[in-house]
């Protein structure tokens, strides 16, 4: 599994089911991180925790000297995880990307739900986006402070 962590001041998610649907605020945070989340053909359950388990414990906020030195966890923060296919796009030949390295809808979508799972296990506030609908996502990045991790 992959996902593109942003450290933010607030982020929200706003979804729609079709396109003469009005857009509808589903998931928002204050403070905490806004994780893009992504899943591939081999990924499984205990890939899944394996990610949870780095988005709750990785150490960019922080602490009393300006150093990032908490977590999430540490400094009480929310999380917003939003499903992100693209993010196996291989772009390596042409310009169309293919999505081949993505995990099928049937398989992603219990993957992403099981790192949102893992994340209320650690006491974490979460919101969502929609799976499989179209979503624009409104986020004030702090720092920048953004990372991508593969588990």
């Amino acid at each position: 599994m992959r996902a593109l962590v942003q450290r933010v001041v607030r982020a929200s998610v706003s979804s729609r089911g079709a396109v003469d649907q009005p857009w509808e605020v589903v998931g928002s945070i204050g403070a905490g991180v806004c994780a893009l989340v992504g899943a591939t053909h081999t990924d499984t359950a205990a890939t899944a925790d394996r990610l949870a388990d780095k988005i709750a414990t990785l150490r960019i906020f922080d602490d009393d000297d300006g150093v990032m030195n908490r977590s999430v966890v540490d400094v009480g923060g929310g999380v917003l995880v939003i499903s992100q296919f693209t993010l196996y796009g291989n772009t390596v030949k042409g310009r169309r990307p293919s999505w081949i390295d993505a995990a099928p809808p049937a398989q992603a979508e219990p993957l992403v739900d099981a790192v949102v799972e893992a994340l209320r296990q650690r006491a974490l506030p979460v919101q969502t986006g929609r799976f499989r609908t179209h979503m624009q996502v409104e986020l004030v990045n702090d720092g920048p402070v953004t990372l991508l991790l593969d588990v």
